[in-house]
């Protein structure tokens, strides 16, 4: 390399303070930049640089509230974006589902947007009303309704702030529950052996959700240890529930030959993970209807068509409505009860028809 083309080294730049004899800690805090007008638009930045917010904000004399995210207390006047956000972080600390507080926060919203910046303590009845009739459907006024009670409640109950309830007085509408088309015995037996000539997995799910009355979630939420092979004649399915608030739906089904027929040959061809099947719920949808069709059935066919053609031949086998709240895994209250009871009707025997003379 030549010398023109060697790099030269950098020149060291003296120190901020050599050949002083002494420095003060505000010169040292000080930063090192020459321009004398550059230092001050940089101080002055720093001065404008808010001061963090207070952890603790004093109230009366000798107490002491928390002011989490600066926020300050809920109170009777507080507005209703302030009580929603308060509410959030309420629902989050009980570890509520995600999609039920983005479903409350939500419907809070909503409400906000059409009543405009009332403070909580003057939304009335009338709010309410406008709010619940301008839902498009009976089940969005429920919902509605129940996100508006709820958080009420909190208001009344928990924070204490307010001592009347503008939801006083409203009722949901009930939805009225449709009748299931469940499939005959003929179909049953056709949709199986068309589930046959599909994906790896297909049989299996069919089998499990027809003849076990699985759901969609349960289904791809069961795992290869949930299924008891011990006596391959007559298998168990243990339907588990992780969470709290749902492990009452938990249940433990008999299965039989065919399923563990069904089971071996997919473990055979398919070497599958903790959970048994690893497809999503639209992946399952699509292979329902592609069976249907393979099988010449014209109905509509769902995974929940599958789940009330289980109801029927249970409750056609001798099930009654508590057991098949057990089977199903629903709990004992009067809309679930109401929904078993129309697959007790659809397996009662046809009525007798009196000949005409």
């Amino acid at each position: 390399m030549s010398h023109e083309q060697r790099p030269t080294k950098p020149v060291p730049r003296p120190a901020r303070f050599s050949g002083v004899d002494g420095v003060t800690q505000q010169q040292r805090d000080q930063p090192p930049i020459d321009d004398e007008a550059a230092l001050l638009l940089e101080l002055d930045a720093a001065d404008a640089v808010p001061a963090q917010l207070d952890l603790f904000v004093s109230t009366d004399p000798g107490t002491w509230t928390t002011e989490i995210g600066g926020l300050p207390p809920v109170a009777a006047h507080s507005s209703l974006d302030l009580a929603r956000s308060e509410y959030r972080r309420h629902l989050e600390r009980q570890r509520r589902p995600r999609n039920t507080i983005e479903s409350y926060c939500y419907d809070l919203q909503v409400l906000e947007e059409m009543i405009g910046p009332k403070p909580i303590n003057r939304v009335d009845r009338l709010d309410v009303a406008r709010f619940l009739g301008e839902a498009h459907s009976k089940s969005t006024r429920k919902r509605r309704l129940t996100s508006l009670r709820r958080f009420f409640r909190y208001l009344i109950d928990d924070v204490r702030v307010l001592k009347f309830d503008p939801t006083e007085g409203y009722y949901p509408h009930q939805i009225q529950l449709r009748l299931p088309v469940p499939l005959f015995q003929n179909e049953q037996r056709a949709l199986l052996d068309a589930a046959l000539g599909d994906e790896s997995w297909s049989a299996l799910a069919i089998w499990l959700m027809m003849r076990l009355g699985l759901t969609r979630s349960e289904l791809l939420a069961l795992e290869r240890d949930h299924i008891d092979l011990t006596d391959e004649a007559a298998p168990v399915v243990h339907i588990v529930y992780r969470e709290a608030s749902k492990q009452s739906k938990g249940r433990q089904l008999a299965a039989d030959r065919e399923f563990a027929d069904l089971l071996n040959a997919f473990l055979e061809s398919h070497q599958p993970g903790t959970t048994l099947i690893t497809v999503g719920p639209q992946a399952v949808n699509s292979m329902v209807e592609r069976v249907r069709n393979a099988a010449g059935i014209s109905k509509d066919v769902t995974p929940q068509t599958l789940r009330a053609t289980f109801a029927v031949e249970q409750a056609r086998a001798g099930a009654d409505q508590q057991n098949l709240l057990l089977l199903l895994g629903l709990a004992n209250d009067p809309r679930n009860r109401q929904s078993v009871n129309r697959y007790i009707a659809l397996a009662a025997d046809p009525a007798p028809i009196t000949p005409l003379p």
